[in-house]
């Protein structure tokens, strides 16, 4: 069963502190629902750097990666369609990207 990386992007944060907790729970509820399908809960990233061939740049990104998860799934739809249910999509300025792991052999 293949792996896939849900990268969570944009910067969709909430408006309050409570705001902030009620989604914390929603999400671990999420989380704890999907059972053996996740590999890896969430690890969040802080300051995301562009590094091309031209430089660095440490601009604001507002589609930055802010994190990722990893999770199992029978196929890409099966990947989707837990990805379309995580409650970060809630949240207004937030998206995902979701891609298959490939194994290096």
């Amino acid at each position: 069963m293949p792996n896939y990386m849900i990268t969570y992007r944009g910067q969709a944060k909430p408006a309050t502190p409570d705001e902030g907790m009620a989604h914390m729970g929603k999400w671990k509820a999420w989380v704890s629902g999907l059972d053996d399908a996740v590999i890896n809960a969430g690890t969040p990233l802080k300051g995301a750097t562009i590094i091309t061939s031209d430089g660095v740049s440490n601009k604001p990104n507002p589609n930055a990666m802010g994190g990722y998860m990893i999770i199992r799934a029978d196929d890409m739809e099966a990947a989707q369609k837990i990805a379309q249910s995580d409650p970060y999509l809630d949240m207004i300025g937030g998206s995902l990207e979701l891609a298959e792991i490939i194994e290096m052999g």
